[in-house]
């Protein structure tokens, strides 16, 4: 069994900045992680501590799969690297957990067992085989949960469109100090977080399609219900991914101040990959 890509897309939140998500793919798994928006100095050299780790972890990831490792040996492994380079590289000590560079992810591997899906955060997995379609991850609920932050702590109903003004900086960094604890495991410069990500093994047949997607680019069904996950990865197999950023990014134009659908970021990255088990 192989997963072939068929189709991909990773577009910037914003085109002046850097993306922060990263995917990539191979014959036997396929991976997309998206960095969690910086909220300070970078501690990294390159564009962004986010987008560092975000490409770092999904490069370390990839190799070792491809050298043979099973699904969870890749993750202890690659968590191992990052943080022997972020030690290396880093400018200062972290002084407070906010300032860890950490990710979302979402990894489809086949194993011989089935394909094993492994995810921290709030990418996701959407699986159409024989009629039916299916979601692995927490992204709906997550995005839920941001969408009622951002309601709750816009003022005077206006955009929650900067991460870093006033007290609006302060509460997110409170939140992001949660990381690593709990149910709060993220992919970081932390080895520990590989004993608790979450899995899920299924049995897929050849034809069965699955998209991996950052949260962004699920915005389309959880922000702003423009498709159920049925009809997304219908669309994602018939009009093309691109086709669906175009509409995702018309969606978020024009409603810039995020007065129709409250979120704290005129637009995330957005990454997919579509692929077809053979």
């Amino acid at each position: 069994m192989t997963l072939k890509l068929l189709d991909s897309l990773s577009l910037p939140g914003d085109p002046a900045k850097a993306n922060e998500d990263a995917f990539g793919a191979a014959e036997t798994c396929a991976l997309v992680m998206d960095g969690a928006t910086p909220l300070g100095d970078p501690l990294m050299p390159g564009p962004s501590d986010a987008a560092w780790i975000a490409q770092f972890g999904t490069r370390r990831l990839l190799a070792h799969l491809k050298d043979g490792d099973a699904p969870h040996d890749s993750l202890r492994h690659a968590l191992a690297d990052t943080e022997k380079s972020f030690i290396a590289l880093r400018r200062h000590p972290v002084q407070e957990k906010w300032q860890t560079p950490c990710a979302s992810m979402m990894l489809a591997a086949e194993t011989g067992q089935g394909v094993e899906f492994l995810w921290f955060g709030d990418c996701a997995a959407l699986i159409a085989e024989k009629g039916d379609v299916s979601i692995i991850g927490e992204t709906l609920h997550k995005r839920g949960q941001e969408a009622a932050r951002a309601k709750s702590w816009a003022k005077d109903g206006e955009l929650v469109g900067s991460l870093r003004s006033g007290d609006m900086l302060s509460r997110h960094r409170a939140a992001r100090n949660h990381i690593n604890q709990g149910r709060h495991w993220l992919f970081s410069p932390e080895p520990r977080a590989a004993a608790h990500i979450r899995t899920a093994t299924r049995q897929l047949t050849p034809g069965a399609l699955v998209v991996l997607a950052s949260d962004g680019f699920l915005a389309l069904v959880s922000d702003y219900g423009a498709y159920g996950i049925d009809s997304l990865l219908a669309a994602a197999r018939d009009k093309g991914l691109a086709a669906l950023g175009e509409e995702l990014r018309a969606v978020e134009t024009a409603d810039a101040r995020a007065e129709k659908f409250p979120r704290f970021k005129t637009s995330d990255d957005a990454t997919a990959l579509l692929l077809e088990i053979i």
